[in-house]
């Protein structure tokens, strides 16, 4: 087809044709795959298809490049990847222009505080920049050794070990811990890493439906004694959907079928709780009821990395014998110093955590009074809108930025298709009147790219 003819038609033939093409099978089996079939000649060795050794002919490249193509014809700008100047917080500034910003998780607005970047530039002037090596091989420094005692004293466990990448935290760890004759259980909406950590240790895996405590008492009570270790991993807030855990009846079945309890605190530490001490303190638990409380430092802490708290028994193992560890360069020291004021400052400074859950909760309002689908979000600093199909939240997400509002749409298949959505995070920051007009926006977009029928 011409890019005349193309430019000719209408939304939603361009929507409807793209759509076509991007779950449309290519030769291969594979959409957009292209083999190459053995060699002609008789008794000659197969020929190896390019597709085996060529990364401009891997078929999962291939697609994404035909779909790259089809969008851009089809004049759907991509979402992602956009240069963003300055600090993200409750605006941010993209090709020269501020838009009320959704698409950072500073969530209590410390990155970006004078004290914390203050921390970070001493830490560097009396440290430099970067550890160098493994903490193994070029020994601690005492910010290092600082910032884990005050996450452990935070999360009311014995003691705490920081990695230098969050979703490097959960693969290396689960990886380490588990084995062949293991099993990991793990919620349905539960993060990549936890998948990829999985898959790396070689353990079965049982997949939960969402929230679903009954569901895992009855299947433990009859398999339980298959496997050797059990892990269940859930996330403490969930990040596509804004939802917590029913951590307190998991945690009875951590005493009843004698399994490891992991919580992935991503992006409820510093959100969830009272004084954002994570869902912990959200259900007056103790550090003790969980038996890994995993976490990052890019979100509420204004920093860079992951860490897992528990026993001193499980911290001392991995500092010892985890590979995500022990050949792994430690955390820089203006990470962790910046890290370490934020913890600081939020235990100071109650308010910021009350401010974001109350913004949240104005929010989540406000979007289910506009007749939008919030899905499962409880209103705690993430708070999605179920679009229901990727290329119109693609097509939403690039209008609301249009329209002045950084938000970014997650599709398949980060997602199911029928839930591809906008996801919003919410800071202490915005205002109800960033909140407001942000909704009033969303609700007039939204109207407006969904097929025919539907408007």
């Amino acid at each position: 087809m011409s890019e005349g003819r193309l430019d000719g038609l209408s939304k939603d033939e361009k929507r409807e044709m793209l759509q076509a093409i991007l779950g449309r099978p290519g030769p291969g089996g594979v959409p957009g795959s292209s083999v190459l079939g053995p060699g002609s000649d008789a008794g000659a060795p197969a020929a190896i298809p390019e597709q085996f050794y060529r990364f401009d002919r891997f078929p999962a490249y291939e697609q994404l490049m035909a779909q790259r193509f089809i969008a851009e014809r089809a004049g759907i700008p991509s979402p992602f990847f956009q240069t963003h100047e300055g600090v993200a917080r409750d605006t941010t500034m993209v090709e020269g222009r501020t838009l009320i910003n959704f698409g950072t998780y500073n969530y209590l607005d410390l990155n970006g505080d004078p004290r914390v970047t203050r921390a970070a530039l001493d830490a560097a002037e009396r440290w430099g920049t970067s550890a160098s090596a493994s903490r193994v091989v070029s020994g601690e420094r005492p910010i290092q050794g600082r910032l884990e005692a005050r996450i452990a004293s935070l999360l009311n466990t014995e003691a705490a070990v920081v990695f230098v990448s969050g979703h490097a935290t959960n693969v290396a760890v689960i990886g380490h811990l588990l084995g062949p004759r293991d099993l990991v259980v793990h919620d349905e909406l539960i993060h990549n890493s936890v998948l990829m950590g999985v898959r790396l240790s070689g353990a079965d895996r049982k997949v939960l439906s969402h929230n679903d405590v009954g569901e895992l008492d009855r299947w433990l009570d009859k398999n339980r004694g298959r496997y050797e270790k059990v892990l269940v991993a859930v996330e403490g807030l969930y990040s596509m959907d804004g939802d917590v855990p029913p951590l307190p009846a998991l945690v009875r079945l951590r005493e009843k079928h004698r399994f490891l309890l992991m919580v992935d605190e991503a992006h409820s530490i510093g959100v969830v709780g009272e004084r954002g001490r994570g869902v912990r303190e959200h259900f007056g638990l103790e550090g003790r009821h969980v038996d890994l409380w995993m976490g990052t430092l890019s979100k509420s802490f204004a920093g860079q990395g992951g860490y897992i708290a528990g026993t001193r028994a499980l911290v001392e193992y991995l500092k010892a014998t985890c590979p995500g560890f022990v050949y792994s360069v430690g955390i820089s020291p203006p990470l962790a110093a910046a890290s370490l004021e934020a913890i600081r400052i939020m235990e100071a400074e109650p308010e910021r955590v009350s401010t974001l859950r109350g913004n949240g909760l104005h929010f989540l309002r406000r979007i289910r009074e506009a007749g939008l689908d919030p899905g499962l979000s409880e209103g705690y600093a993430v708070v999605p809108v179920i679009i229901g199909n990727s290329l119109e939240a693609i097509m939403a997400s690039n209008a609301l930025f249009q329209a002045g509002v950084s938000v970014q749409p997650i599709i398949h298949p980060a997602v199911p298709e029928r839930s591809a959505r906008l996801r919003f995070f919410i800071s202490s920051a915005h205002s109800h009147e960033q909140l407001d007009r942000t909704v009033e926006r969303v609700a007039e977009v939204v109207a407006g790219v969904g097929p025919k029928e539907r408007r």
